[in-house]
């Protein structure tokens, strides 16, 4: 599924006039199915390695092969277009926080994706409606504003947009770290059925306890250091 080979990410502080490594010689193999789970200290560059994997950041060296439909494809050197392809079609990414559009309500917000893949509106909104109840949003929230949500309460809005329409890579984010007990429960709940349907999963989790029993292999990040355990 995916084959990440010698990847590196460099960042320029231009006020400091000095490089920093965020990371270097990272290199693994995933498989359909597969939970990779990232881990290391504050400052390894966790996140930074998903952001280059969905490739908000462009690596300093490196490959990313993903296996597609059309071919291997190298994310580290592919196009804005391919990227946003691949992005449509095969990369998922949950980010630790959701940036929602002003005076949409979170139902509408929850269901987009299904709704860009051609699925009736109110099939959409249904099945929207039931995951984010399942997640703990409050009812009375279904048609308000995720702009006056609380951090929690935003994450489940940007949770179920990404399992109601599941694509076979996924990038996760600290995705629980500012979930409720129950909300957790959930989450974990959905990423099981997601491996057992082969979605393959790199993360950082802020709760181990989320994840365990998931977790296939692990790959630890040092600050400036990258380390790798089966």
């Amino acid at each position: 599924m995916l084959e990440v080979w010698e990847l590196e990410k460099r960042f320029y502080l231009h006020r400091l006039g000095r490089e920093v490594v965020a990371f270097q010689g990272v290199s693994f193999r995933l498989k359909a199915g597969e939970f990779l789970l990232l881990e290391g200290p504050n400052g390894a560059g966790k996140s930074s390695l998903l952001k280059v994997l969905y490739r908000t950041y462009r690596p300093t060296a490196g490959a990313i092969w993903l296996q597609t439909g059309q071919g291997p494809l190298d994310l580290a050197q592919a196009g804005e277009r391919e990227v946003l392809w691949a992005r449509k079609h095969w990369v998922g990414y949950a980010r630790q926080f959701l940036d929602p559009r002003p005076r949409t309500p979170a139902l509408e917000v929850a269901a987009e994706p299904l709704l860009w893949a051609g699925l009736p509106r109110e099939e959409a909104l249904a099945r929207a409606r039931e995951l984010l109840l399942e997640l703990g949003l409050r009812e009375e929230l279904l048609e308000a504003f995720p702009t006056a949500f609380s951090g929690g309460e935003r994450q489940k809005v940007n949770l179920a947009r990404i399992f109601l329409r599941p694509l076979p890579l996924l990038l996760l984010d600290e995705p629980t770290a500012s979930l409720d007990p129950g909300a957790r429960k959930a989450v974990r709940a959905r990423l099981w059925a997601l491996k057992e349907q082969g979605v393959a999963m790199v993360g950082v989790f802020h709760h181990p306890e989320d994840v365990a029993g998931l977790v296939d292999r692990s790959l630890r990040l040092e600050v400036r250091d990258v380390a790798f355990r089966g």
